[in-house]
């Protein structure tokens, strides 16, 4: 009996060990800075409270029968007396878990749905098109509209959409910006759409989140939000300062597995387009702002196949 002490004892001490090394700031999933990321927040907070109430639950009724029908002192010829099934009960235990069930289906819908569009009471505002696409080891941001193009980092303005147009030159990953909204495939053969927004200026953290080879601890990007005024502050400076954006040196980039923060007055677009955007992930709703910044694009980025352009944007 001593020694099932001194082990629950150290089990215990072991638990509040393990614990203690765990940041809650860390959870930053949990702290959102956007409404896409609040919905996602809100639908984890009542999950979590979900599941509490159902452990609670049986942990109590575990207690119980462990007091109430324990072992004791009858006789070996002790036989209890017959109890015949309770149809109310039966009826309440197969009950509780369908209406969770039920419950927990109707929010994901919804969640689902919310987050899948235009974040509620932004739907008239045009968004901020940025194709992200990734490599090895690297992400490459193209802004189409405003011919600049930057590498493991992105910038946008706070309380406008923006629609994130995902593929890979490599390997599937997994965009996500934890504390915008939540994650979702990059592709070789086609074009993913995640819609987010940031509703706080400040500086977040961004990775792939899915394991695709040894570079895959070095895909972290920062997402800079800032007001409208200093967004375009930025492009103009980019445009002004940095280089434009050759055939040769995206080649380059591509070849090369870590690189550093690089900025470019021109995209890649025009020599190396997306692959043709998929019809099937709900893009209905963004073939005007597709024209528009296809023509945008070819105004201000220095493209050499503007047929392919046109036709890649058309195809949206």
């Amino acid at each position: 009996m001593k020694k099932k002490r001194w082990l629950f004892f150290g089990l215990f001490v072991s638990i509040m060990l393990l614990l203690s090394g765990c940041d809650s700031s860390s959870l930053i999933v949990l702290d959102p800075k956007g409404p896409q990321a609040k919905t996602q927040s809100s639908t984890i907070i009542f999950s979590i409270l979900m599941m509490a109430f159902v452990l609670i639950v049986v942990y109590i009724l575990y207690i119980i029968m462990l007091t109430k029908y324990r072992a004791s002192k009858t006789s070996d010829d002790y036989i209890p007396p017959h109890i015949e099934g309770n149809k109310w009960l039966e009826f309440t235990w197969i009950a509780i878990p369908v209406i969770i069930v039920a419950i927990l289906s109707v929010v994901t819908v919804k969640t689902t749905s919310a987050v899948e569009s235009v974040p509620a009471g932004y739907e008239n505002q045009k968004p901020l098109v940025i194709y992200a696409a990734s490599s090895n080891w690297k992400w490459h941001f193209s802004y189409p509209e405003e011919g600049v193009e930057t590498v493991n980092y992105v910038n946008i303005p706070t309380n406008r959409p923006i629609e994130f147009r995902l593929y890979s030159y490599g390997p599937i990953t997994s965009f996500w910006v934890p504390q915008l909204g939540g994650q979702k495939y990059a592709m070789s053969d086609m074009v993913n759409t995640l819609h987010l927004l940031a509703d706080t200026p400040g500086s977040f953290m961004g990775r792939n989140s899915n394991f695709s080879g040894k570079g895959y601890a070095q895909m972290e990007f920062e997402v800079q939000s800032m007001s409208a005024g200093d967004f375009s502050k930025w492009v103009d400076d980019v445009k002004k300062t940095a280089p434009k954006l050759t055939e040769a040196k995206f080649n380059a980039l591509l070849k090369t597995s870590y690189v550093g923060r690089e900025s470019f007055s021109s995209t890649h677009l025009g020599f190396n387009p997306p692959p043709e955007m998929d019809m099937s992930e709900g893009h209905h709703g963004s073939g005007s702002s597709d024209k528009d910044s296809g023509s945008e694009t070819m105004d201000h980025s220095d493209m050499s196949n503007m047929e392919d352009m046109g036709s890649m944007e058309h195809g949206n």
